[in-house]
């Protein structure tokens, strides 16, 4: 590729030897010179190599993949936003693809407006069954705090990888944490949205498959994060967005208390409600909520 491209796609896989040919495959029918192709294999213990070795054949060097140890989908992430060299990068899990005909559309959106830090397109969920539905990008307030109240709090704005654009020096001034096995998205999610112009486009992007053992589903996982996950989101947030900080707090120690009643954790879920309420007061007219814990104490 003797130009510097205008858009890298990154594609971080573990253990996904099945399916990453039809991620691969969605990119590169499509591509033109304007785009690369990144595949980071994050120690698979799977067939990975004989699929990296075939990928290779079939495309030569407009297929290029690094392997690396295992590390976690952020260091994957990281490794492959720092060798790309595309203005914008496309985060493609690689269990999902690409929509056909999307890139090109996409790309033209890329070179008509320079200044935009986070580009938001729709994308298509399919469950494992093969239903499909389409989820257009949802609409973005113009000020930044509203962005965020409207993404963590309010849950309005719903993003996902393969179907976001980013400013490529944004990702490298807000690497994924790579501490984090699990809603390691959302503090990258929040400080991109909240970094500069975003975009959103009438582009169905992306086909993200759904399956029940993926990572974003996994419950212990999440606990395990806790509310680590907390200080991560704001670390790199500026100071006036900083108030918003105690009100996601205690969304996520509500979060936590569902999700270990949920897995029959009883001492966990008091404690993470007994930290919400003690964090703002004002979850307790979250009836729904309080009416489980109501039920939760009286059992004991």
């Amino acid at each position: 590729m003797s130009a510097k491209p205008l858009l890298s796609v990154v594609i971080p896989s573990y253990n996904y030897a099945a399916v990453l040919p039809r991620a691969v495959e969605s990119v590169l029918a499509q591509a033109t010179e304007e785009v690369e192709l990144w595949v980071v294999d994050d120690g698979s213990t799977d067939d990975t190599p004989a699929v990296f070795a075939a990928l290779g054949e079939r495309y030569g060097a407009r297929f290029q993949g690094v392997r690396q140890d295992n590390a976690g989908p952020s260091a994957a992430r990281n490794h492959g936003v720092r060798l790309a060299s595309g203005r914008y990068v496309l985060l493609l899990d690689a269990d999902d693809e690409l929509v056909h005909g999307a890139l090109p559309q996409l790309c033209e959106h890329l070179r008509q407006v320079a200044d935009v830090g986070l580009w938001l397109a729709g994308h298509v969920s399919v469950e494992p069954d093969g239903r499909e539905r389409a989820h257009p990008a949802s609409p973005v307030p113009r000020a930044p705090l509203q962005r965020l109240q409207a993404y963590l709090l309010d849950k309005k704005i719903a993003l996902s990888h393969g179907a976001c654009v980013f400013l490529r020096e944004l990702l490298l001034e807000r690497p994924y944490p790579e501490h984090l096995r699990h809603s390691e998205d959302i503090p990258v999610f929040a400080y991109t949205l909240t970094r500069g112009r975003v975009e959103v486009l009438d582009l169905m992007l992306a086909r993200v498959h759904k399956h029940p053992g993926s990572l974003r589903h996994n419950a212990t996982a999440a606990r395990k994060v806790g509310l680590a996950l907390v200080d991560e989101v704001f670390r790199q947030l500026s100071p006036d967005l900083q108030s918003l900080k105690p009100r996601y707090r205690a969304q996520r120690c509500l979060s936590l208390f569902r999700t270990c009643l949920l897995a029959g954790e009883h001492d966990g879920a008091r404690d993470y409600y007994r930290e919400a309420v003690r964090t703002d007061w004002r979850v307790l007219f979250n009836l729904s909520y309080s009416r489980k814990a109501l039920r939760l104490w009286l059992k004991r």
